[in-house]
């Protein structure tokens, strides 16, 4: 008799670029992530009901935490999830997963879901939720990407409406992102309405007449916890900045675009569409702020070192 699908024993063993001994974090315990299992009745699993966040972390110090955690406590209330952790909690969490990892530079990522509970669209009761979190090495962007930029196509933005959620329910930017991928591009740059959004994974500035130009703040798009630090470089440098909806043809017009988001922090797009944007390279706006940004991170890697040295020693 032949075997049937039913039958078949699926290949489970672990994704070779992670290690499965690292240590992650699941309701309550610190455990090696191969030991992580959470249940297959998970609402994050059956309906994607959950949230998330990605810290990076230099130096073992984690970059813009206190955002981070504002807008996770923001995401939480959101879709109406009493938050499981209180703020100090949390950043404790991070710390001790920080600490665990044998990389200085790595990223957190934390993962909060309804809970496991019988199938129904509606909230469960009496449910706790599913808190995870693991980390991963950190590699920043290379000197090549720095230097030559980044390529992207545009897509027409299928998303839902509230965008502004860092939901776990992603199918949308995951599509985008792989037809960036077979066309040989690093991102997919979306377009509801006759409106630049934002990238699959990524926000998008634009530089058009010297002016930096960001999506508005509205459900149409994530707010990247690199806008407010973005606007303040944008200061810093003397660049004039405006949060206004952007049209097909400012971006086809703008001298600069510019992507930035937690694990590529900030980056040209030097190709759109197989096009060249201006000169087909890096331009002056993105110099100065990449210029900034990396002195950002390296006042804040300081500090934390002098806080360090200065805290009593236990």
């Amino acid at each position: 008799m032949n075997a049937s699908f039913l039958d078949h024993t699926f290949d489970l063993s672990f994704p070779e670029n992670l290690d499965p001994k690292s240590t992650a974090y699941l309701n309550g315990k610190f455990l090696a992530l191969e030991e992580a299992k959470v249940s297959v009745l998970d609402r994050g699993f059956l309906f994607a009901d959950g949230i998330y966040e990605v810290v990076p972390v230099y130096q073992r110090s984690p970059f813009l935490w206190t955002n981070h955690l504002r807008r996770l406590v923001r995401s939480l209330a959101a879709i109406q999830l009493a938050c499981p952790l209180h703020e100090e909690d949390w950043t404790e969490l991070v710390h001790r997963m920080i600490d665990h990892q044998p990389f200085d530079d790595q990223f957190i990522y934390l993962q909060i879901t309804r809970g496991s509970a019988r199938r129904d669209h509606a909230f469960p009761q009496t449910v706790r939720p599913t808190v995870f979190a693991m980390a991963s090495e950190f590699h920043r962007p290379s000197q090549a990407d720095r230097e030559n930029g980044l390529k992207a196509i545009t897509v027409d933005d299928e998303r839902w409406l509230r965008c502004d959620i860092k939901s776990v329910s992603l199918l949308a930017n995951v599509l985008a992102r792989q037809k960036a991928v077979e066309q040989g591009a690093h991102e997919a740059i979306l377009i509801r309405d006759g409106v630049v959004t934002e990238g699959a994974s990524s926000n998008i500035w634009l530089v058009v007449e010297g002016e930096l130009l960001g999506h508005p703040r509205n459900n149409f798009a994530l707010e990247g916890i690199r806008y407010g630090l973005i606007e303040e470089l944008a200061r810093d440098c003397g660049l004039r900045l405006s949060l206004r909806e952007r049209s097909p043809a400012d971006l086809a017009r703008a001298s600069e675009v510019l992507l930035s988001s937690a694990t590529k922090e900030l980056l040209a797009i030097t190709s759109i569409n197989q096009a060249p944007v201006a000169q087909g390279r890096p331009g002056p706006v993105f110099q100065r702020l990449r210029t900034a940004y990396d002195k950002a991170i390296e006042m804040q890697c300081l500090r934390a070192q002098r806080a360090k040295a200065a805290a009593p020693i236990n």
